[in-house]
């Protein structure tokens, strides 16, 4: 074998299955490739990302190491599906999204990538988004708050915001005045329950707002508390249905007495 030949075999680098998925989006996007693909835009492309994301989130719940490796396999593909759209847009491709990515994060991480120390958890977060802030304000963003995406669930979006303006100094104290201010607005809420329907609501979401107030000065994330709070109820109701179907009955055929006195044996269970 020649010296060249040597040098080529050894430069040359084996085909990766990220290759492979790329190679796959191409076909299906090609003239001879899948109609439903080819017609899809960024905008209907987002609406199945955001789906997969959660299809992700539930996995990772789970703990099922195999349903995660699938699911994150699905969010890998519309990722790369949407930078191929724009790649045939002739805006970006999905290296450069990946390049704008790996500098942001060296910029973001002073301590690992520069000579700055790294000093607490605290001072790291802190020192994060004054990079980020001043990277939005160079994109010219008016407020720190313009930096939550708006298309966050509610209760995230919340949290977010209320972490966002904590920042600048905008807070109570402690824990303590949160919690009176939570009683404060459910007094509100108890009074516009006689008003008007919508003056209601918007009380209410005061309520929920300062109680993601509360989460944050606790420590808990309100979306993974909520999370677990309703897996537990899922579960539990779940329970008294099998009890309830194995002799022969429904939930709405049998009195609230019984109804209670299932949830209780279902708790007894230790059904999480």
């Amino acid at each position: 074998m020649e010296d060249s030949q040597i040098i080529q075999e050894n430069t040359s680098h084996p085909k990766t299955p990220i290759d492979d998925l790329i190679e796959l989006i191409e076909t299906l996007r090609g003239k001879n490739g899948c109609p439903w693909d080819r017609k899809q835009t960024p905008r209907s492309l987002a609406v199945y990302l955001v789906e997969e994301i959660y299809e992700l989130l539930d996995a990772i719940e789970s703990d099922n190491a195999q349903a995660v490796c699938e699911e994150l396999g699905d969010v890998l593909f519309h990722i790369f599906f949407l930078a191929r759209l724009y790649q045939e847009m002739k805006h970006f491709d999905i290296n450069d999204a990946a390049r704008v990515n790996t500098e942001k994060m060296i910029r973001r991480h002073p301590h690992v990538f520069g000579n700055v120390s790294a000093g607490s958890i605290d001072k790291i977060r802190e020192r994060w988004h004054r990079i980020k802030m001043r990277e939005k304000n160079k994109n010219r963003a008016s407020s720190v708050l313009d930096s939550v995406p708006k298309k966050l669930p509610a209760l995230m979006r919340a949290y977010r915001i209320s972490e966002r303006a904590a920042r600048t100094g905008f807070d109570w104290n402690n824990i303590s005045s949160v919690m009176q201010k939570v009683k404060e607005e459910w007094s509100e809420f108890n009074l516009a329950l006689s008003c008007k329907k919508d003056q209601a609501a918007m009380e209410f979401g005061d309520i929920l707002f300062t109680l993601v107030n509360v989460a944050r000065f606790a420590g808990i994330h309100p979306e993974t508390a909520l999370t677990g709070s309703i897996k537990k109820f899922e579960k539990r109701f779940k329970y008294m249905e099998k009890i309830l179907s194995e002799n022969g009955k429904m939930p709405e055929n049998v009195s609230h007495d019984k109804m209670e006195r299932l949830w209780e044996e279902a708790k007894k269970a230790e059904v999480p």
